[in-house]
């Protein structure tokens, strides 16, 4: 991605630190540090992946980004303008354009509202537009086209709907509020595998046409390296490697986006018996009480005296691959 682009949004040093808190008293003892330090761009019309294990941060980080979490500390400049800090008040004009697409598409509707509920609130709600006429039930038949739904189900309840025609309606009510950024945290995780390829054309359908820009979180590199442009490497709160998706496969660096990348299935026989598998020694340090220096050090095959020591900051190894390792 050029530097020459203006960024939309740039996140500068991000930390998202949860008080852990004990007895009647709620007296503070310690902090899960969710977040720890994160730095990175998304591009107007690009698609940035933020992959890791279950507990990495990358849902908290892509929450921040939109404010739905108050950020401990760091910069979110969306747009030119800081929005970390702002209050709730000074957030109005940034909430529609801001939207969020959950993991669960059960979870994330109000069973007792109609699609046609659904979207007409997400329409109206906190927007100044007025629609006259029948121009507010023509704007839900359009968005009910746009991610494939038919018109006739606008009449339907979330329990009636598959699990892919829920997340369509989570992609719509998400359309509803003319967004530039969309958050997609895990939206295919939860659905058959022929429905996931059919949810990741819609989102690079919708990216074409309307010039949308995302941050896709997820677990799965083969998902993430089919829709993204970029990819950041999430471990215990820190990003450890960006690159582009086509260096994913071709050009890792980092010990632990390596180990990820070897788990990943495939189902050719002969590259399976081609690949060594990297199994990974004990299991993922608390947020809560992280290791000193760099966070995988305890699992590394690589690691010295000096990643116990420092954490390792994110280096440039060319054309915009960043690492951060001691030893690599």
């Amino acid at each position: 991605m050029s530097t020459e682009r203006t960024p939309l949004v740039k996140v500068e040093n991000l930390k998202m630190y949860f008080p852990v808190t004990k007895g009647l008293t709620s007296k503070t003892v310690g902090y899960v540090k969710a977040v720890d330090d994160v730095s990175f761009e998304v591009y107007p019309g690009e698609t940035y992946g933020l992959v890791g294990e279950s507990g990495c941060g990358k849902t908290t980080t892509g929450k921040c980004v939109i404010r739905v979490h108050n950020p401990t500390d760091g910069r979110i400049i969306y747009d030119g303008k800081d929005i970390a800090k702002m209050k709730h008040s000074e957030l109005k004009p940034f909430r529609r354009e801001l939207q969020l697409i959950f993991q669960d598409p059960y979870g994330s509707l109000d069973p007792r509202q109609s699609i046609g509920n659904i979207l007409k609130e997400a329409l109206v709600t906190g927007n100044d537009k007025t629609w006259p006429g029948n121009s507010l039930n023509e704007r839900i038949e359009e968005l009910l086209k746009t991610v494939d739904l038919l018109p006739e189900m606008v009449t339907r309840y979330p329990h009636e709907l598959s699990g892919g025609q829920r997340q369509r309606l989570g992609i719509a009510r998400a359309l509803a509020c003319d967004p530039k950024l969309i958050v997609c945290d895990e939206p295919v995780s939860a659905l058959d595998v022929s429905i996931q390829a059919q949810i990741i054309n819609l989102f690079e359908r919708l990216q074409r046409e309307l010039g949308l820009t995302y941050i896709f979180i997820a677990h799965d590199l083969a998902v993430v390296r089919h829709i993204a442009n970029r990819i950041g490497v999430m471990y215990l709160g820190h990003l450890v490697e960006v690159m582009d998706s086509k260096d994913l496969y071709a050009n890792t660096i980092h010990p632990y986006t390596n180990a990820l990348l070897s788990a990943v299935p495939t189902t050719d026989y002969y590259e399976e018996k081609k690949r060594s598998r990297i199994v990974l020694e004990g299991e993922v340090p608390s947020p809560i009480n992280a290791p000193t220096g760099c966070p995988f050090h305890p699992r590394c095959a690589y690691a010295t005296e000096a990643c116990k020591q420092s954490m390792p900051p994110l280096t440039d190894r060319g054309s915009g691959h960043l690492v951060a390792c001691h030893n690599k």
